[in-house]
């Protein structure tokens, strides 16, 4: 019984010794900003500008759909609700009271309460003398109890516009959301009877 005892009383000191030791003392989130700089903060990757603008448009996307479900989960007629529509008006180049009305009905009739983007591409679309700039993004939709309602490719136009003030910025809009891209002319050339 004097075995177990020393034992058990070596066994407590020495997990008493080992949690000491293991308390480092944490740098402060401050004492981290004050002493970082721009080359130890930000990665050193480079993006082409097609990637660039790929990585901003899911993140739109990303954003977008998540205000909707916000909006659509609460009462729409609140002073957050409010604030959460005009936020995403601002998406938008000119936005009017049809741009959210197919978005809505899609999410408000499979019930759905988050979206995740899966994969996203951006591509141009020449229409006459204009090049269009459209995504193809695929979303998965999500009900209240996190279950997945399916899959659905969807497409948006959006347009980059130069800022006055800075050279080589711009801000990004949608033109259209869940917009098809534009058919090409079935009809055939030449004469017809």
């Amino acid at each position: 019984m004097k075995k177990i005892n020393k034992f058990l009383m070596f066994a407590v000191l020495f997990l008493a010794f080992v949690s000491c030791n293991n308390k480092k003392t944490e740098v402060s989130d401050l004492d981290k900003l004050r002493n970082s700089t721009n080359v130890k903060s930000y990665p050193a990757v480079q993006m082409d500008s097609m990637q660039a603008i790929n990585s901003i448009t899911k993140q739109k996307v990303q954003e977008l759909l998540d205000l909707s479900t916000l909006y659509l989960s609460g009462n729409r007629n609140t002073e957050i609700d409010t604030v959460i529509y005009s936020q995403m008006e601002s998406y938008f180049h000119k936005p009017d009271s049809m741009t959210f009305r197919k978005l809505f009905r899609e999410l408000d009739s499979l019930k759905v309460k988050s979206v995740k983007v899966n994969s996203l591409n951006v591509y141009k679309e020449f229409y006459k003398k204009d090049t269009l700039d459209y995504a193809k993004f695929n979303l998965e939709y999500f009900d209240a109890k996190n279950k997945s309602l399916g899959t659905f490719e969807k497409n948006a136009q959006y347009i980059l516009l130069s800022t006055p003030m800075i050279k080589k910025e711009f801000k990004f809009y949608f033109l259209d959301f869940y917009t098809a891209p534009l058919k090409k002319d079935s009809t055939s050339v030449g004469v017809t009877k």
